[in-house]
Order: C-alpha cells, then sequence, then structure tokens
C-alpha cells in the first residue's frame, strides 16, 4: 500500500465538522458527494470525499476496491452488512445481490483523479516553503519524467529494429502459423503482451492507409493451407506481388522494398514472412540512423526524409506516432521490465516522500468524481466479475427505500444515494449514529453490535431509549453535540461506579445501566490527557501527521500522528488501536504486559513527568509550603480533585524513600516519579 500525501486532509476534515458542529445529515452528504454540492466558495469540504478514497487500494482490483466502499457505507452510515450480498443475497438480512450490485454500480461509476490533478482546497502557512516545495518537486518530477523518457527512447529504438520479432508474436497469437511450427527471435525473449496486441490492433486499423506496405502482410495472413502447402502457394502471391510492384496507382502498388526482401529469402510459413518484413524495416531504419549521424557528425541540419520512396514509406511507418514502435512514453512506460519499473517506483518515492513531509506542499483533496458516462453494472454471479447476470440499476436498498423505489439518475447516483442515506424516512441512519455516540459515551452500545443492525444483532437494550434519542437528534438538526448534552445531562450518565451485589445478580453486565461502568481511555486520549496534565499539550490543529514512533512526545494530538498501515507503530498494537484495514465498529481492550512495560519506561511518561513537576514548580512549593501542599497541587492537576489523608501519608512516605535522585540511567527525582506513578495509575487512564 503506498503512502497517501493528503490523507491528513480528510482527517482536518472530519476534526473541523465536529468542531463547528456541521449537521450529521450535511455531514453524510458531503463524505458521498461533496463534488456535486453548492460549495459557495470554499472548496475544503471537498476534503469530505476521503472519506471514500482513502481506503485500502487492494493492488488495484477495482472490484475489490469498490465492495470496500460499499461495506464502509453499508455497515458505518446504516448498520447493515451488505457486503455479505456480494456473491449471493444475504443469508440473513433483506439484501438481494441485485441491491448490491446497485451500489456497485453508483461507485464504478466515479473515478479518483490523479495525485497532480487532485484540487487545491488552501494555502501552505509558509509562502517561503511552498516555493521551495514548487522547486524541489520539479526537480524531482524531472528525474521521473527524464527516466521514463530516455527508457522510453531505448524501446523505440529496440523496437523499430525487431519489427521481424513482434510480427512473429502477432502470428502465433493469431494462430497463422500451420501445425507446430514455432516462433523464433532475434531478440533475447518474446516481446511484451500487451506490445503484440498494440501491433495487432494497428494492423487491422491501417490496412488500407498503409496498403503499400502491408498489403502482402494481408494476403499471407489470409492464407489456410497445410504446412506442405504453404511454400508454393506463398510463392504465386511473390510473383503477383513483383508485378504490382511496378505499378503506377497507388492503390495496387506495393512497397518495393518488402517485395524484394520476400523473393531474396522465399517464405515456407508464416514466420519466414515475418522475418523478411524485419529485415525490411531494420535495413529503413540503420539507413535512416546513418544519415542523421552523418549529418549530426558534418553538422548540418538532419534530414527531413529519405531519398527513396520505398524507403521512405517505411520510415514514415515506424516514426508514425500511431505505430506500436513509437510508443508514447507513458505507454511505453507500461511495457517497462520489473527493474524499469522498480527505478521508477523508487523516484516516485521521492516524490511522494516530499508531499508527505514538505510544510510547504499546499493541501488537496483526494476526491471521486463521476464518469462522463455513468455505469450499470450487471450482477456479478457468485462475485465472479466474468460471469454477468442481469443489470443492476443505480439505486438504494430496497428494504428502505420501498417497492416503488426509483433509478438513480444524476450521474453516478453519489449524491442520491446520500440524500436516500440522510433522509429522516430512513428508519436506520439517525439510530446508528446514536448508538455509536452512546458507545463511546458508555463503552457498549444501545445495540452491542454498532456496524449491524440486521437480525443477527441483539435486540437494543433499551428500545424506546433508542428510538427518542435517534428522534430528538433529527428535531434538533442533526446537531452532534447537542445529542452529547442530552447525554452527558442525563441521570444515567451522571452515575457512579459503585457495585451492588444485588443488581449483579440480575444483570451481572450491566445492561441495564444500573450503574457508571469503568472504561479504559483510548490510547490517543490517555496520551493526550498526559500531555495536558503536564502542561505540553499543543493547540494547534491541522496538517501533515507526525511520525509517532520516532517523535514520541510530539505536543500535539495524538490524532495528528501518522498512521502507516503497513507498518502500525508498536505502541498503537499495544494499546488496540483500531484495524486500519476495514471500517472498525468498537475496538476491542485487552491488558497485556506491554501496557504496564510503557507505563514504566516509556520516553512518553517520563518527560512528561517531568514536564508537570516542572510546569507546578513541586519542589519550591514542598520547600516553601510544605509536601502536604505539593502533593495535593499534583493531585488537584491529575484528579482534578484534592488526596485523602491515605493518599496524602502514602505520597509522603514515597517521597521520603525516594528522597534522592534515582542511580538508573534515565536519573528521575522522587517528584518526578511519583508523577509518573500517579499518571499510570488507574484512576488517570479510566473514566469512572
Amino acid at each position: 500500500e503506498r503512502r497517501y500525501p493528503y490523507s491528513y486532509t480528510y482527517r482536518d476534515y472530519v476534526i473541523r465538522a465536529f468542531n463547528e458542529d456541521l449537521p450529521y445529515d450535511q455531514f453524510i452528504r458531503e463524505q458521498l458527494a461533496a463534488d456535486q454540492l453548492d460549495r459557495k466558495g470554499d472548496d475544503r469540504s471537498l476534503a469530505a470525499l476521503g472519506f471514500l478514497t482513502v481506503g485500502r487500494r487492494y493492488r488495484g482490483n477495482i472490484h475489490d476496491i469498490t465492495d470496500d466502499r460499499i461495506d464502509l457505507v453499508s455497515r458505518g452510515l446504516l448498520g447493515l452488512t451488505a457486503s455479505c450480498a456480494r456473491c449471493h443475497d444475504h443469508k440473513f438480512d433483506p439484501v438481494p445481490t441485485k441491491d448490491y450490485y446497485g451500489l456497485y454500480s453508483v461507485f464504478i461509476s466515479s473515478y479518483e483523479p490523479e495525485e497532480k490533478d487532485l484540487p487545491l482546497i488552501g494555502k501552505p502557512k509558509s509562502e517561503k516553503a511552498y516555493k521551495e516545495y514548487q522547486t524541489e518537486r520539479a526537480k524531482r518530477q524531472k528525474n521521473v519524467d527524464d527516466y521514463i523518457h530516455g527508457e522510453a527512447e531505448k524501446f523505440r529504438a529496440t523496437a523499430r529494429l525487431s519489427v521481424g520479432d513482434v510480427l512473429q508474436a502477432v502470428a502465433e497469437k493469431q494462430k497463422l502459423a500451420a501445425g507446430d511450427l514455432k516462433p523464433e527471435y532475434a531478440g533475447k525473449e518474446a516481446p511484451h503482451r500487451r506490445y503484440v496486441d498494440l501491433w495487432r490492433s494497428y494492423l487491422a486499423r491501417n490496412a488500407k492507409s498503409q496498403r503499400a506496405v502491408l498489403a502482402p502482410w494481408n494476403q499471407f495472413a489470409a492464407l489456410k493451407v497445410k504446412p506442405d502447402e504453404f511454400p508454393a502457394r506463398a510463392a504465386e502471391i511473390v510473383q503477383k506481388l513483383s508485378q504490382q510492384e511496378a505499378e503506377t496507382q497507388a492503390d495496387k502498388r506495393v512497397n518495393r522494398l518488402v517485395v524484394h526482401a520476400l523473393k531474396n529469402n522465399p517464405p515456407e510459413n508464416i514466420y519466414d514472412v515475418c522475418r523478411a518484413y524485419g529485415t525490411a524495416f531494420k535495413e529503413v531504419e540503420q539507413a535512416w540512423l546513418k544519415e542523421l549521424a552523418e549529418a549530426e557528425k558534418a553538422k548540418k541540419p538532419h534530414p527531413e526524409k529519405l531519398e527513396d520512396p520505398a524507403a521512405e514509406e517505411l520510415r514514415q511507418i515506424l516514426y508514425d506516432t500511431d505505430c506500436p514502435a513509437a510508443s508514447k512514453d507513458e505507454v511505453a512506460a507500461s511495457m517497462f521490465n520489473r527493474a524499469q519499473r522498480n527505478k521508477i517506483r523508487q523516484l516516485d518515492k521521492q516524490l511522494e516522500t516530499l508531499d508527505v513531509t514538505s510544510p510547504g506542499a499546499p493541501p488537496r483533496a483526494m476526491v471521486m468524481l463521476d464518469k462522463d458516462k455513468p455505469v450499470t453494472s450487471h450482477v456479478h454471479l457468485r462475485g465472479n466479475p466474468g460471469r454477468r447476470g442481469d443489470q443492476a440499476p443505480r439505486q438504494f436498498f430496497r428494504i428502505l427505500a420501498g417497492e416503488d423505489r426509483k433509478p438513480f439518475e444524476k450521474g453516478s447516483g453519489r449524491l442520491e444515494l446520500a440524500e436516500a442515506i440522510a433522509s429522516k424516512e430512513n428508519p436506520l441512519t439517525a439510530r446508528v449514529f446514536v448508538n455509536r455516540v452512546w458507545l463511546h459515551h458508555f463503552g457498549d452500545g444501545l445495540v452491542k453490535t454498532p456496524s449491524d443492525f440486521g437480525v443477527r444483532s441483539d435486540p437494543p437494550s433499551h428500545p424506546e431509549l433508542l428510538d427518542y434519542l435517534a428522534s430528538r437528534f433529527m428535531e434538533e438538526g442533526w446537531s452532534v453535540k447537542s445529542l452529547h448534552k442530552i447525554i452527558m445531562l442525563s441521570a444515567t450518565y451522571q452515575q457512579g461506579t459503585q457495585d451492588s451485589q444485588q443488581a449483579r445478580l440480575i444483570d451481572s453486565d450491566n445492561r441495564l445501566l444500573w450503574k457508571r461502568s469503568p472504561t479504559r481511555l483510548d490510547f490517543e486520549a490517555m496520551r493526550d490527557s498526559l500531555l495536558a496534565v503536564s502542561g505540553q499539550l499543543s493547540d494547534e490543529t491541522e496538517g501533515r501527521g507526525f511520525l509517532i514512533d520516532q517523535m514520541p512526545t510530539e505536543p500535539k494530538r495524538t490524532v495528528y500522528s501518522f498512521v502507516d498501515r503497513n507498518n502500525l507503530p508498536n505502541v498503537f498494537r499495544t494499546f488496540d488501536f483500531a484495524n486500519v484495514e476495514s471500517s472498525t465498529a468498537q475496538r476491542p481492550y485487552t491488558t497485556v504486559p506491554q501496557q504496564a512495560l510503557f507505563a514504566m519506561n516509556s520516553p512518553l511518561l517520563i518527560e512528561q513527568s517531568r514536564f508537570l513537576v516542572k510546569d507546578l514548580d513541586l519542589e519550591k512549593v514542598a520547600k516553601d509550603q510544605g509536601v502536604e501542599a505539593a502533593v495535593t497541587k499534583l493531585y488537584q492537576r491529575v484528579f482534578l480533585r484534592n488526596p485523602a489523608a491515605e493518599e496524602l501519608e502514602l505520597g509522603k512516605q514515597f517521597l521520603a524513600h525516594h528522597h534522592d535522585q534515582i542511580e538508573t540511567p534515565i536519573r528521575m527525582t522522587g517528584w518526578e516519579k511519583y508523577a509518573q506513578v500517579l499518571c499510570t495509575s488507574n484512576e488517570f487512564m479510566f473514566v469512572d
């Protein structure tokens, strides 16, 4: 998987949307079809399309990429496992295969522009950095272009001298050779398959316009005879061609050099014909190169053509941009060998690294745009694209849109899909989102399977509450902040974590919410809390991600760290980071030894403990006001409360024991060690 230089713009969009309380229904529209909305001069919302475009690439398999997008939209927004209908009707939920391919038609009707064509959505913060970036990028892009052009020139030079080889490959592919004959290539290996296909198309396309040169080929290619009959029939054709050579009418004449090549080596099979053509083209190319070299040596202008009309006919074919032997750079590049492709990847990587890391690179939106002509896909029988079933028009799920649903008519249908999902008439969208918000506040959703509201999911623990919250959410303009306020001001949210033996006997899993269940902070919240209490948390927002494994004490919020799908930082793995390969409904929670080792030894904890002690000036407070005052001040910062008498006593004992600097490689003072102890306590790490 390659790195996405502009994926950070989607993250910044999401954070900005929640900060500004963008209505959730509009949030959905922008994530599915921002390119089709009235943006009122502010193109930043185009970054919302990263919702669809920052997913996995599946080695370029468009069917898997589209399946991932369908899964993201259906599970993420609707709580429907529609991807199960890729190969057959859903076995449990009312999602037929045809409905799945209706959404497939929607997404396959859009495309992603090349990186260089992605729309700008802002300016870099520094004009100087931007100019430096432009200069360096132009330099690196030139390295890529120069290499491709140079290798393409080598390809063209070789191709013009080896037409005979590719014609043999064409003859073999079209099964023109009789018997068990095989081509004998002058080169080291058979021509590239795509190059062979290009020649096949070229020969078919130019049979009339290049009649003088290609007429003999067409006659030999049309022969359907036994191997022992070919030489005699070929001799007849060559004799007739010799008579046509002297014709003065252009529509009857054949090229003299081609005929001579066939006469000099009478063909016994179709491959001999190919080699004769190869000889004629090769001799002409060598003659042309000789003239160019002589003109160069004499410092004269390059000749415009060969004086021999027959030779010039062949030369014009070799240098015609329509001829595969004169393929453009990008076409030639598609036929490069592995070593050449690796070199291009290496040069592209340098470009990509610059785009990812340079502070001068302007932000761009990873958009998705509609194709000129929308696609109506067929059902892929058993998920096989090679086996087509009925057509699947672009439309919404029947179970949600009703029997009288109509196909989408506006372009790809992404905007109409967004409207259908964000509709107040849709029974799932608001409920699914409300349930996700509830999950993040309480540790579990009212529906325990946040991305599956189908028949296999558990019913909601409080169905009336779920319906009430969903209704209020829509009534209040799909305001996410209002939803948070409703939940957080409730008596349920404000409960304590005190246990009850009697209640536990009735409801051991606390599904009835008779108390508050302690929930451990996600790693991002834990790290940000450490930075906050130490006074180091930066209020800087937006911009490219930092490498958390290389910059563990970076003061920016953890959400701004860079996530590499192929190499997830170890600290993320240790603390149950979300699965970066697909949509994640809920993170797992594990307790492993590495978490304790991180708390004791990580540079993050050690450095923030030092900053915390320094920020509160605890040693001075202890000296001037006493140890109890300093411990109290530390508790107030870390836990937002005063310490109990027992905690004060424990703190004094700890500090007395670690009064002098501890003789370890990290050399932490007693106060720093005590601050680290508090910052790794359950009270700090858990919400209760």
